[in-house]
C-alpha cells in the first residue's frame, strides 16, 4: 500500500491552482470537471509519477470550519520537503509569499511555515 493522492483544502480553485503551480513550481497533472468543482491534482516536477496534491473545494461546512480552525492555531495543513530550506524561503519571499514562521532549526530539520493565499499555512522542511 502507498499514498497516492493528498489533499489540502482551498477557498478558490483557481486561485490555489496559480499559486501552487506558478508560484510553488508543481506541475499541473490532472484538471476535470467534478460536478460544481473540478478533480485538480498536481505533482512534483522532481517526482511526476509520485504522491499527487489534490486541490479540493472547502465547499462542505466541516472543510471550512476544520481549514478556519487549523489556521488560526497556526497549525501547517502539509509539508513539502526541500533541499535547502533559506533557499526556498528567498526564492518564494521574492514571489510576495508571507512566511509566518522564517526557517527554524529544529534538531535535525529546518522548518518554515508560509501563508498559501488559500486558507492553509503550508511547511516546508530540510531533513
Amino acid at each position: 500500500m502507498k499514498i497516492i493522492i493528498t489533499s489540502v483544502f482551498v477557498q478558490d480553485q483557481d486561485k490555489a491552482l496559480e499559486f501552487y503551480s506558478e508560484t510553488l513550481g508543481f506541475i499541473k497533472k490532472a484538471d476535470v470537471p467534478a460536478g460544481e468543482f473540478r478533480w485538480i491534482t498536481l505533482v512534483s516536477p522532481d517526482d511526476q509519477g509520485g504522491t499527487e496534491l489534490l486541490l479540493e473545494p472547502n465547499d462542505h461546512p466541516a472543510a471550512k470550519e476544520f481549514q478556519k480552525k487549523l489556521f488560526a492555531e497556526g497549525i501547517p495543513a502539509t509539508m513539502f520537503g526541500v533541499a535547502d530550506v533559506r533557499k526556498e524561503y528567498k526564492r518564494l519571499m521574492k514571489h510576495g509569499v508571507r512566511f509566518i514562521m522564517e526557517p527554524t532549526e529544529m534538531g535535525e530539520v529546518t522548518l518554515a511555515v508560509f501563508d498559501d493565499t488559500c486558507g492553509n499555512l503550508i511547511q516546508i522542511a530540510q531533513k
